[in-house]
């Protein structure tokens, strides 16, 4: 139950995290939203969450989430936000039969999202985004047509045109098989980038992201910035 006070105890809370990042998690929830969201009957309760800032960075910790626990992805939306910018907000939706592991889900992925941005870099002009992991899983299926058990990576650029060059630098510097291609009007909610996806061997992949890495960061420096990551490495 919610309690509509800024000192209650709000038991659906979670947490929070970068990117303006809320995670929530339902108990039991309402049979007609169950419907609307298409559960499975076994499915009563949902994790779920969401962020004005994020998508390839939510989708890799969520990919994490669902390898540690008995937590299904339901679904994963990704819209048109960044407070304004040139790319994604997202949410993504936990289903479970035992609400301990929609929770478990929600704090691994709030865990995981410090590390993911790390591998973002922004500046006024734009952004670049690589990500790996070495054996995607369901979230990364959903979102990104990632083959389960492979190394994949996802390489996004705004505006568009870094994103383009990152994606052609990717492409030929490693063996690696394109999964999916997505641009302003394919694919993403309008967004000023081009995204793509690929597999293959995790030495290829790796070798194609930190092509497309470099070509992006070098696009954003011609236009007079500086971009930097979003969190600091350790």
């Amino acid at each position: 139950m919610i309690e509509d006070s800024q000192t209650g105890n709000l038991p659906e809370f979670v947490g929070t995290a970068i990117g303006d990042t809320v995670g929530i998690v339902i108990a039991n929830l309402d049979e007609n939203l169950r419907q609307e969201l298409a559960l499975a009957p076994q499915f009563k309760s949902i994790g779920m969450v969401s962020a004005r800032i994020g998508g390839g960075t939510h989708a890799m910790a969520a990919d994490a989430a669902v390898k540690a626990t008995n937590a299904e992805i339901a679904r994963i939306e990704l819209c048109r936000d960044t407070k304004g910018g040139a790319g994604h907000g997202i949410s993504v939706i936990f289903a479970s039969a035992d609400v301990t592991d929609s929770r478990k889900a929600v704090e691994i992925m709030l865990q995981e999202l410090e590390d993911c941005f790390r591998n973002v870099y922004t500046c006024e002009a734009g952004h670049v985004e690589i990500h790996y992991t070495a054996r995607a899983s369901q979230a990364l299926s959903k979102a990104f047509n990632a083959p389960e058990g492979k190394a994949f990576g996802i390489t996004v650029g705004a505006p568009a045109a870094v994103g383009m060059l990152m994606a052609d630098a990717a492409m030929k510097a490693g063996n690696v098989e394109m999964n999916k291609y997505a641009s302003s009007t394919r694919g993403t909610a309008f967004t000023n980038e081009v995204i793509i996806s690929f597999s293959g061997d995790a030495a290829a992949v790796k070798q194609s992201l930190s092509a497309a890495r470099q070509a992006g960061l070098a696009v954003l420096r011609n236009m007079g910035h500086n971009p930097q990551p979003m969190t600091s490495r350790a």
